[in-house]
């Protein structure tokens, strides 16, 4: 699926009407003017039904993330609710739509979705992360009202062990066809041979024919490069037999192409006609990469030949204050900000993600390990009361798994596979935990580092069916796609080994288990690892990076996410190299410290520590600040890729520290504090190359606001991000400053919510005033649907008000 971004945004709320009238496909959004009810509602799938009390909402919509918090629910999820949400649209169809075949496509409700049109039932999806659409046709009413109904059910609230939202919280689209079309996800881009001189691609489409006679068809197939220029074409006629899909296969070549990679992120314009009798009945086009990948059990993994580490970091889907309805906008921003860390891949954990993320990636240039499941036939521990504590739920997908696994795994393929970022697809992440839910006498020796219990636990299903079910996934797999290795995340490879499952996988990520890498390695030689899972701990990195037999690693996390959280009320973790309102976090530094070469040093200050902190998850103290008592002892930390660094206190050096010499990879000195200027200088080859500021500020006394502007968002229609900072008179970033900030718009935009990335924050997250946190907050704001003019104001007790004008 492909769509231009700025007119994509503009028909947010633009009538289906102005699209009508084209000849071939047409695809638009269908998110604006929903009516919404939380609750159970009777007869409200009904034609007939009176929505006038509901309340009108725009869509991707997540109720869930409009609270309140409250510790009735469940730590996984945030303690935020669930329940049962309604969602109706009420829309008309043109004359234009006579003979032609309509659809509606969703991108991902959470969870239990049930849709009628016009009081007809069109079916449920259980999955809340998996894209489907239905077919309307039959059902409709030309020329009079028709309506759409959809029942969002999570009422088990306590379901996972992050947050997931509650509605239609991601696109959705109104797709009309001529009745001999491409099918779904009908169109399949390979490339079996690619070198710098020449690729051979491949196109498979699918046609489906809703007639009742054959069709004779010409499928023609155009690669074109940036510019528009066709670059390649084939063609295949074939005969569309009726009420059934039939396969043109395509092929062609590429001469001198320009390869797909993580540096340079080029895409092509793939585009299928379909023409019958003369004319085009059908076009699909989309953004394709020619590249290939391999991954060598002895070298890791190669992206065009070049052997090269997966510099990775897992996400998850929410945005804090958004919920799991995050504009794409927003991920921009925060892949720029991991980009710039030296991150080139990202672990789509543990679920398939909104379709924007993969093109995003497709376009900035990382590498994705897209991954399928968090659980399988049997539940996961779910925490309620804080993570690890009190007595757990089982709720979940296991209850659906038997019947629905294999047409989740199908679609989620489907749906992503000619995206040149995906390298692997993953069936499942710690289905292997021990004792969470699978069991085995192993487990009453070895080292065990993740366990749920003491020991083999024979009231859990025994660790075979981690073999048995491993297999009929990867089938599955490799039913749709055979051109990326099939992988999981292992977290109990020690009991794994005593099944089939590793062997079933094509590649095998070790999460938090590098100590076995070794050992696996010599007893394994044809198995492929890499690290699928991992905290921020140096000897983590070390031992990917001193080993070529490991192809890769995968932060946990790359950005702060609400759930999996600890007792009330701490309600998002902060594993983050980012935190949840995008800003970089000490840990990031030290991450670019060590994954990029453009010279960089950071600096900040901690008290000086009376042990190493070792902890998995645990993160450098290095607060950009130089604020104290004169005369106390303070600790300086410092990153940098440098050779050396020199720190200086108001002129004066307080050392020159050689970064051969560092332990862990960290700089620091142990100094006295006086206030002024701190300043630390990076040197290569004894020459300075990179140069990091700390002053001594006062109180804050001003806002800073600024809007943050990037290539691919459109400055008038994408929603707008507004970087918050608290500064002193003379304009510095005051670290400590925790005012109350209030935002307020002036005009036809909306204010989608303040982050201040405040873990133990429960109040009202709808409300306009939030304090900051380390002086700093993001507001969101989305524009009117009309270019026009509106002003936003950010206030704060004391201070004077700045307000931004915008359009």
């Amino acid at each position: 699926m492909n769509w231009n971004r700025h007119f994509f945004t503009l028909l947010l709320f633009a009538l289906p009407v102005v699209l009508f009238a084209q000849k071939t496909r047409q695809q638009i959004l269908f998110n604006a003017d929903w009516k919404f009810h939380k609750g159970e509602q009777a007869n409200a799938e009904k034609n007939s039904f009176n929505d006038a009390a509901w309340r009108m909402v725009n869509l991707p919509h997540d109720w869930s993330v409009e609270g309140p918090f409250s510790n009735e629910w469940a730590s996984g999820t945030g303690y935020l609710p669930g329940g049962t949400g309604w969602y109706r649209k009420t829309f008309t169809i043109p004359p234009q739509f006579k003979g032609r075949q309509v659809f509606i496509y969703f991108d991902g409700v959470y969870k239990n979705s049930e849709v009628w049109v016009n009081g007809h039932y069109l079916g449920k999806r259980p999955n809340g992360f998996i894209a489907f659409q239905y077919e309307l046709t039959k059902y409709l009413l030309p020329g009079l009202k028709n309506s759409i109904a959809v029942k969002v059910d999570h009422t088990t609230f306590a379901d996972s062990r992050w947050y997931t939202g509650s509605g239609i919280y991601r696109n959705v689209y109104l797709i009309a066809t001529d009745p001999v079309h491409i099918d779904q996800w009908g169109v399949a881009f390979t490339t079996p041979a690619v070198s710098t001189t020449r690729a051979n691609a491949r196109v498979q489409v699918a046609i489906a024919n809703s007639t009742k006679g054959n069709r004779p068809v010409t499928v023609q197939c155009l690669l074109l490069d940036k510019s528009g220029k066709q670059v390649a074409a084939a063609q295949k006629n074939i005969l569309a037999t009726p009420n059934a899909t039939t396969q043109a296969d395509c092929a062609f070549t590429v001469a001198n192409p320009t390869l797909w990679s993580t540096d340079n992120p080029y895409l092509y314009t793939l585009q299928v006609n379909v023409i019958s009798a003369g004319k085009k009945i059908d076009e699909w086009t989309d953004k394709v990469g020619i590249r290939s990948i391999r991954f060598d059990p002895e070298k890791g993994f190669y992206l065009n030949g070049v052997n090269s580490k997966l510099l990775g970091v897992c996400i998850h889907d929410d945005a804090g204050v958004l919920g799991v309805a995050v504009p794409e906008e927003v991920w921009i921003r925060r892949f720029r900000t991991l980009k710039a860390a030296g991150c080139n891949s990202i672990r789509l954990s543990h679920n398939p993600h909104a379709d924007y993320i993969y093109r995003l990636c497709d376009e900035m240039g990382f590498t994705v390990m897209d991954e399928a499941f968090d659980e399988w036939e049997t539940g996961k521990n779910k925490w309620i009361k804080g993570w690890n504590n009190g007595q757990p739920g089982k709720d979940g997908y296991n209850t659906y798994f038997k019947e629905w696994a294999n047409k989740d795994l199908r679609d989620m393929i489907l749906r992503n596979r000619n995206r040149p970022s995906i390298i692997m697809w993953s069936i499942g992440n710690e289905i292997d935990y021990p004792n969470d839910p699978y069991t085995h006498p192993v487990l009453n020796s070895g080292n065990n580092p993740q366990i749920y219990g003491r020991g083999y636990d024979t009231t859990h299903p025994p660790a075979t069916r981690l073999g048995e079910i491993s297999k009929q996934l990867v089938q599955v797999a490799k039913q749709y796609d055979t051109t990326r290795p099939v992988t999981a995340a292992l977290a109990g490879v020690v009991m794994s080994n005593t099944t089939s499952y590793p062997g079933n996988l094509d590649i095998v990520g070790y999460n938090y288990q590098e100590y076995r890498f070794a050992e696996d390695h010599q007893k394994y030689p044809n198995r492929v690892i890499y690290d699928s899972e991992n905290g921020m701990r140096l000897s983590a990195w070390n031992a990917v990076n001193n080993n070529s037999y490991v192809a890769g690693q995968y932060l946990w996390t790359g950005v702060d996410y609400l759930g999996e959280a600890g007792k009330w009320p701490n309600r998002s973790n902060q594993a983050g190299l980012i935190d949840l309102g995008g800003f970089p976090k000490t840990e990031y530094y030290f991450r670019q410290s060590i994954w990029t070469t453009k010279p960089m040093i950071y600096m900040g200050t901690a008290r000086i520590p009376k042990s190493e902190d070792n902890g998995i998850w645990s993160h450098k103290q290095a607060a950009p600040k130089w604020n104290g008592t004169d005369g106390d002892s303070i600790r300086v930390n410092c990153f940098t890729n440098c050779e050396e660094a020199e720190l200086f206190l108001n002129g004066q050096s307080l050392g020159r520290r050689k970064m051969a010499d560092a332990r862990n990879r960290t700089l620091w000195w142990n100094t006295m504090y006086h206030p002024g200027e701190l300043v630390v200088k990076g040197y290569n080859e004894g020459k300075e190359a990179a140069q990091y500021t700390l002053n001594t500020t006062g109180k804050a006394s001003a806002i800073k606001a600024t809007v943050y502007k990037d290539a691919l968002i459109n400055e008038r229609t994408g929603v707008q991000q507004l970087e918050v900072l608290l500064v002193d008179e003379k304009g510095q970033y005051v670290y400590d400053a925790d005012n109350d900030i209030t935002v307020s718009i002036t005009g036809p935009a909306t204010l989608l919510g303040l982050e201040n990335s405040d873990a133990h924050d429960v109040g009202d997250y709808q409300a306009s005033t939030r304090k900051a946190r380390n002086g700093r907050l993001i507001v969101y704001v989305r524009p009117p649907v009309k270019s026009n003019a509106y002003e936003i104001t950010i206030a704060s007790p004391g201070l004077e008000p700045v307000t931004v004008k915008l359009n």
